[in-house]
């Protein structure tokens, strides 16, 4: 594959993911939260052993897209069950937990997968998901009891969700192709289908995205809006440090993902108790004290140069990682906890769109 086509392997899943995210948080209002997550669960392993069999980078584009698809069932339902199973006093903590496992994942993903792919194959990185989207499925039907669809009954906005979907997929594409004239004008393009998505959410009955919740809460619109921006202005930094760690520096790609995992590491640690602290104290409080050490370590980042010690590279990482922790579960418990039960799918989708805006950063970046 050539560099174009390798970048949208990855590109296609996110943006699947981006797409889907607000849509299948209102199907899970309606239709009920847990079997959205069953279904996503499914989707991502079945798309994850069709993986294993592509041909053609075609294919392996295509199954991807599936992939993305399963991801925003996931991730558009499972903070939402959390936070319809636990009361608010314990919330924080469950979402602590959640954010830790994340985190977890992408500490140990990269580093596993890598000697997984340099044992036997890359396809074994997806072959291992198989078993573990089983594993889930069994957990979920024999621990989870209940459903949660306070919508039933709401009809589903088809038209809304397609007028958003082409909006975020021209500004996302038309932002990778800048300064191209025709970037700026899929931009254009892309907020001016955004506004008109507003527009129109505003006079259905049953939007996908009820705008009222921005306009009800300034807790949940500012939140919100600190979530994209926190993940934004930081998404992009694993990709370019690496860059500087191996090209400047010399470092080889293993020990570059070594250092660049003390942000998520730290960020590990510190969710559960960032978490547990929001139950008891003002979450917006510990989110601005995390937003405030986040932009002290991109500041510091300013100052990176050829010459720059691998000690304060490290130190950095380690602060942006204590920043990330202490603002990633307290901003997550004020988000869902400013909103009725009936729209947790949603409020839990706008969370998981943040991330995926950010997502996007590192792709622009790219």
């Amino acid at each position: 594959m050539d560099a174009i086509a390798l970048s949208w392997v990855a590109t296609a899943y996110i943006l699947a993911s981006a797409l889907f995210l607000v849509p299948f948080g209102k199907i899970a209002d309606i239709y009920g939260r847990k079997k959205i997550f069953l279904c996503g669960l499914a989707v991502f392993g079945a798309a994850s052993f069709v993986m294993t069999l592509v041909a053609t980078e075609q294919q392996m584009i295509g199954v991807r897209v599936l992939q993305g698809i399963g991801a925003a069932m996931i991730f558009g339902t499972s903070v939402a069950i959390l936070t319809a199973v636990y009361p608010p006093g314990e919330r924080g903590k469950a979402l602590g937990i959640y954010i830790t496992s994340v985190y977890l994942g992408l500490t140990v993903g990269p580093f596993a997968g890598g000697i997984l792919t340099d044992i036997f194959g890359w396809q074994t990185i997806f072959y291992l998901n198989i078993p573990i989207a089983i594993g889930a499925i069994a957990l979920v039907l024999w621990k989870l009891k209940g459903e949660w669809a306070e919508c039933a009954g709401e009809h589903f906005d088809l038209t809304g969700s397609l007028i958003y979907s082409i909006g975020l997929v021209a500004l996302m594409y038309g932002f990778s192709v800048l300064p191209a004239l025709y970037g700026g004008a899929l931009v254009a393009a892309g907020i001016g289908f955004l506004v008109f998505f507003v527009w129109f959410e505003l006079r259905q009955a049953s939007p996908v995205l009820d705008m009222k919740l921005f306009s009800k809460s300034r807790i949940f619109t500012f939140s919100s809006l600190a979530a994209l921006i926190n993940y934004a202005a930081t998404y992009a930094i694993a990709f370019l440090l690496s860059l500087d760690l191996q090209y400047t520096k010399g470092f080889s790609a293993e020990h570059a993902g070594f250092i660049i995992v003390a942000a998520p590491f730290v960020q590990m640690l510190v969710s559960p108790f960032a978490g547990r602290l929001s139950d008891r104290y003002d979450s917006q409080v510990i989110s601005s004290v995390g937003m405030g050490l986040t932009a002290l370590g991109l500041f510091l980042f300013v100052f990176l140069t050829a010459a720059t010690p691998l000690w304060y590279i490290v130190a950095v990482l380690m602060i942006l990682g204590l920043g990330f922790g202490l603002f990633s579960s307290p901003n997550t418990n004020a988000i869902m906890s400013a909103v009725e039960k009936r729209y947790y799918g949603v409020a839990s989708g706008s969370t998981g769109r943040s991330a995926s805006s950010a997502r996007c950063s590192r792709w622009v970046s790219q």
